[in-house]
């Protein structure tokens, strides 16, 4: 493969991968018009978020999704910049299949699977497999 094809590939999964985090974590603020909103609002993030979480206690729910958010965030500009790929990825690639594990027990796998969360997981596993193969 050229090198610019490499490139093209890298970048594409970096800004795929962090429109995706950023687009949800806009959303829970209310960011998005109503009409093309998930949530919303940060109410609804947590009903949400609980309803991932069943198992959880309802007084530890705030603290997941304020960690999912500033998780998502952070990635979602991290992977916009060279700081760090390999382990931006990595961490990545865990919190969404953490998401998909979530929504499996939860929900259901057909839910992970049309939400493309294992997907997406697999883009950040190879966006990190892309950048090590780089340094070498």
């Amino acid at each position: 493969m050229k090198i610019s094809q490499l490139k093209l590939a890298e970048w594409f999964l970096r800004i795929a991968l962090s429109a995706g985090f950023l687009s949800a974590s806009a959303d829970r603020f209310g960011l998005w018009p109503e009409n093309r909103s998930v949530w919303g609002n940060w109410k609804n993030f947590i009903a949400y978020t609980q309803s991932l979480m069943p198992f959880i206690p309802e007084k530890l729910i705030p603290f997941f999704a304020i960690s999912a958010t500033v998780l998502e965030i952070g990635l979602g500009v991290f992977l916009l910049t060279t700081f760090k790929t390999n382990l931006v990825a990595k961490t990545s690639c865990a919190l969404l299949l953490l998401f998909a594990l979530a929504m499996t027990i939860s929900v259901s796998l057909k839910a992970a699977l049309d939400y493309s969360v294992f997907t997406s997981a697999a883009a950040a596993f190879a966006l990190s497999i892309i950048v090590k193969k780089k340094v070498s």
